[in-house]
């Protein structure tokens, strides 16, 4: 009896023990397996990409030649092509014929070339002038011409603009200095040119505003101006003007030869940059995915 219980009582024990450690054998070479050949297929699956795509590192050079090259073509194209300010120069000189004649000064800088120093000694030397023979002479720097063909013009429009009747501009006199074409212009009423008398008008527009302003004595050119047609409104001699030297002026236009010229050799070097910049690393490209 004994041994019968004994053996039934350990034969549970036994059983449950042996079976469970022959399940457990026969999982866990089952779940390596298994992880191990998912692994291997992720390991494949990602080295058959990596294989499929093209590096981006292999690529980086021509990205940075190609958009190198195209900011050279940029820079050049703007060189070549500077951006007009035309419109900004068109602007500005009407500017100065709308917003009328100075209150509290003789100068309308618009070319801003006049320092203070000058715009001091030309408001003492012509308002003295104005209390004492009452003329009154206005000065106008603008930097560029758009709107009209030279000076003249320019000034005979500001001086009907400012002063549109005969009373108004009889005794007024105008003055224009443009800096970018070194040229200048004076007009006025028909009693202060009568004042200052032809010969003088002839010589400080031939002398002082254009052989100065070639040398950019801007400033310069203004002073001695006023002062030249002062003491000749006051009756004084005239003391004369600066010449030119041997040097001649020259033009600060280009001719129709040598604009063609430019622009054919900016068409060339435009067009070849492009073609370097697009053609060239795009047919590279297309090699290196061919020999895949």
């Amino acid at each position: 009896m004994e041994t019968i219980l004994s053996s039934r009582s350990l034969s549970p024990l036994v059983g449950p023990r042996s079976t469970c450690s022959q399940k457990t054998v026969q999982f866990r070479p089952s779940s390596l397996v298994f992880s191990k050949s998912i692994t291997c297929s992720s390991i494949r699956k990602q080295g058959f990409e990596s294989e499929s795509r093209p590096s981006p590192g292999r690529n980086t050079w021509l990205l940075k030649a190609q958009r190198g090259l195209a900011a050279i073509a940029v820079a050049l194209a703007l060189n070549f092509c500077p951006v007009s300010s035309d419109n900004a120069g068109l602007a500005s000189e009407f500017d100065v014929i709308n917003d009328g004649p100075p209150q509290e000064s003789y100068v309308v800088d618009d070319a801003g070339v006049l320092s203070r120093v000058t715009r001091s000694d030309l408001k003492r030397l012509l308002s003295d002038l104005e209390s004492r023979k009452n003329f009154h002479i206005n000065f106008v720097t603008v930097r560029k011409l758009t709107s009209k063909a030279d000076a003249f013009e320019y000034a005979d429009q500001v001086l009907e603009k400012w002063y549109p009747t005969l009373e108004d501009g009889n005794n007024k006199g105008i003055v224009v200095l443009v800096t970018s074409q070194k040229e200048g212009a004076i007009t006025g009423g028909p009693a202060f040119v009568q004042a200052v008398g032809d010969s003088i008008l002839d010589a400080t527009v031939s002398e002082n505003l254009p052989v100065l302003a070639t040398e950019e004595k801007y400033n310069e050119a203004v002073y001695t101006t006023a002062k030249r047609l002062v003491a000749a409104i006051d009756g004084l001699p005239d003391t004369g003007g600066p010449k030119f030297l041997d040097n001649k002026r020259e033009s600060n236009f280009k001719t129709r030869e040598e604009t063609e010229e430019k622009r054919g050799q900016f068409i060339l070097v435009v067009g070849g940059l492009l073609v370097i910049a697009f053609v060239v690393p795009m047919a590279q490209y297309y090699a290196y995915v061919s020999k895949k």
